[in-house]
């Protein structure tokens, strides 16, 4: 999973691909663990990038180093510890739908992590954009993103009951 503006290197997927295959049910791409790094961050954004890790790790007791990026890779089979809203459900009147925005991907980090699951930090190089314009409302994504993440602490699963959530993926067990 990653941004369809062209800053995400697919070169990149096969270190993903392997991070999975090692053990991990969630990939985490990061701009900012050794080998990672980004053409397209100002200063305010990577700021308040920490300022986020710094609470989702709390929450969590997880060491993300770059909570707001979402070049991400998952098995097919964590969907539904994800809560996704269904892609079928109407748009409201004005603005967007939840995860329509900036903060799907702290919410599936915040998600992934409640649920107790294998998490492993992926360098990536974040280039210039080549399609559009940032989405990003510094200011009013930041609280937003918090908002979202806060439930994810309420109902902390296991990761016993994240098994149980899984779905059958057709084709076959994990590797």
């Amino acid at each position: 999973m990653f941004d369809a503006d062209g800053s995400a290197d697919p070169a990149e997927i096969p270190a993903f691909v392997a991070a999975l295959v090692a053990g991990a049910d969630f990939a985490k791409g990061s701009r900012f663990t050794e080998g990672g790094g980004s053409d397209d961050i100002t200063l305010l954004r990577k700021s308040g990038n920490y300022g986020l890790n710094g609470v989702a790790n709390a929450l969590f007791g997880t060491t993300y180093t770059d909570l707001c990026y979402g070049y991400n890779a998952f098995w097919a089979d964590l969907l539904p510890v994800l809560d996704l809203p269904p892609t079928d459900a109407p748009a409201p009147a004005e603005g967007m739908l939840w995860g329509d925005g900036f903060e799907i991907e702290t919410v599936l980090n915040c998600r992934v992590a409640a649920a107790g699951l294998s998490i492993t930090e992926v360098p990536s190089i974040e280039r210039q954009r080549v399609f559009g314009e940032t989405n990003l409302r510094t200011f009013a994504d930041a609280p937003a993103c918090c908002v979202r993440c806060w439930p994810s602490t309420a109902a902390r699963p296991t990761a016993a009951s994240a098994d149980a959530m899984r779905s059958p993926v057709p084709g076959g067990d994990r590797p």
